[in-house]
């Protein structure tokens, strides 16, 4: 029998792009990203929403959003780098509960799924505006790259790690 959590305890669902449970996230990311970086919300949302959703589809990526009594509170994603890396996208916790631990607790249920689907290794990149996203992963393990790997997107702050071991489709 599976128990529902606990009121005021974390649960995590995976959901696709378009789901309503997702818009927070890439709203609230928009925003964010607009005022560090400067730019306009609406273009950093349309940027946000031009990956294509298959990206963070199973079995190579996924997309989940933690709910806090229902409600949508911290959120992220994952896609395939390469035949052993996953890259986590989209990291967000809502503004109003920020430092309570979502945003470690995210991270951490996203290592699990990456190790679930084959993947022994996360690569990820931040913005130089980002201190909190910074301290986040260094906390978690992640160790500082020199530069980021290449890919279509470059921000100058990259991690990675090594998660589990990589399964026999991998």
């Amino acid at each position: 029998m599976t128990s529902e959590p606990a009121v005021g305890q974390l649960r995590f669902v995976a959901v696709g792009q378009d789901d309503p449970l997702a818009a927070p996230l890439i709203d609230e990311l928009a925003v964010e990203y607009a005022e560090r970086y400067g730019g306009n919300r609406t273009r950093v949302h349309t940027w946000l929403r031009s990956y294509p959703s298959e990206e963070f589809d199973p079995p190579d990526g996924g997309l989940f959003i933690g709910l806090l009594d229902d409600e949508p509170v911290t959120g992220g994603a994952f896609r395939r780098f390469d035949d052993t890396t996953a890259e986590l996208k989209r990291i967000w916790t809502d503004h109003r509960h920020r430092r309570r631990g979502h945003g470690q607790n995210l991270v951490r249920h996203l290592e699990g799924e990456i190790v679930r689907r084959g993947y022994s290794r996360i690569y990820l990149t931040t913005g130089d505006r980002q201190p909190e996203a910074e301290a986040l992963y260094l906390s978690l393990g992640y160790q500082r790259l020199a530069e980021p790997l290449p890919a279509e997107e470059v921000y100058p702050i990259a991690f990675v790690k090594a998660v589990g071991t990589a399964g026999p489709d991998r």
